[in-house]
């Protein structure tokens, strides 16, 4: 799974650069932005956000070595799990540069294409992401409403075109967004409001009409959250009426708690993401500092938290892991 990704983002950079390359060139450079009205303890809140992409990178390279590494986890559930943490990975690894270059050594400068190429993958791996919850809620919808089909249902080749389609669907929606955008025309203010390049947050520094890239955004954001959280809703209605149907209050609780992790990761991904998105819409009198804060917990939360709470919640994976560390110190 890890391989699908690689690959798309592979192959997307000759189209990417085509892209940048056969439109007007804009000579422009943006100026990133810490936390506005915090200039001077930058440096002091660079270290809990260093940390936390520490701890991002470090889990979801963990969970993405024992799933790969163990036999026993060579199943749907972790391979589409496998997909999630690789998720989390390009999406930390896509931000971290800018993010620690502004906070450490005041690196605020971006020129026009590689903000753009920034914005592409982090919204790409971004409707990854929810596109990997999606598929996540048809595996525990099968696995708990049709247990005696689920490996007929999610073969290993199925599992590969969910990946591929998933990715496909990315590229598509993304193009558009990143044509659109080189269209615009950019006059006076070219400072943006985080440390990394944000769809809305660029095309609002646009001196022409932008109502065209507005619309495109809306579309990725709909075509995201709007097809897949109905989806994932109701995947989770009808797991909670086929889990009525069990006769045991213990058979109740074990196909509940399957579904813990998947719930969690599905509500620190989307809470953090609608909350940005309508505080960058509607939101214009709230304080700057506070579009920058609600941006980074969008960006950090759900890698941070979600191998935390698999690690935690899966027995599998805390063996796995727990064998994994033991097998290391023994070496040491």
């Amino acid at each position: 799974m890890l391989c699908l990704i690689i690959q798309i983002s592979l192959s997307s950079q000759p189209l990417i650069m085509w892209v940048l390359n056969n439109t007007s060139a804009q000579p422009l450079t943006f100026l990133l932005t810490g936390i506005p009205g915090l200039r001077a303890a930058q440096i002091w809140v660079s270290i809990p956000v260093c940390l936390l992409y520490a701890v991002a990178l470090s889990g979801n390279s963990m969970i993405l070595f024992v799933v790969l590494r163990e036999q026993s986890l060579h199943e749907p559930m972790y391979y589409f799990l496998s997909m999630l943490s690789a998720t989390d990975l390009s999406l930390s690894l896509c931000t971290l540069s800018t993010t620690l270059g502004v906070f450490w050594f005041e690196a605020r400068e971006i020129n026009l294409n590689a903000c753009i190429a920034q914005m592409f993958f982090l919204h790409g791996f971004t409707f990854m992401e929810s596109g990997v919850l999606l598929a996540m809620a048809f595996d525990r919808f099968v696995a708990i409403c049709d247990p005696l089909r689920y490996t007929t249902i999610l073969t290993n080749a199925r599992i590969a075109q969910i990946g591929m389609s998933m990715l496909t669907r990315n590229v598509a929606v993304m193009l558009p967004v990143v044509l659109f955008v080189k269209r615009l025309s950019f006059c006076s203010s070219t400072v943006l409001s985080h440390s990394y390049c944000y769809h809305v947050d660029l095309i609002q520094l646009s001196c022409t009409d932008n109502r065209i890239n507005s619309i495109l955004g809306l579309f990725a954001l709909f075509s995201m959250a709007g097809f897949d959280c109905p989806c994932i809703l109701l995947s989770y209605v009808l797991i909670i009426r086929s889990v009525l149907h069990i006769a045991s209050i213990e058979g109740r609780q074990k196909a509940f708690n399957t579904c813990i992790s998947h719930i969690s990761a599905v509500a620190i991904f989307y809470i953090p993401l609608i909350s940005l998105s309508l505080v960058h819409r509607y939101g214009h009198s709230a304080p700057p500092f506070v579009h920058t804060i609600m941006a980074n917990i969008f960006l950090l939360i759900p890698p941070v938290l979600n191998p935390i709470i698999y690690s935690v919640k899966t027995k599998q994976i805390q063996k796995a892991v727990i064998k994994v560390l033991i097998q290391k110190r023994l070496q040491i």
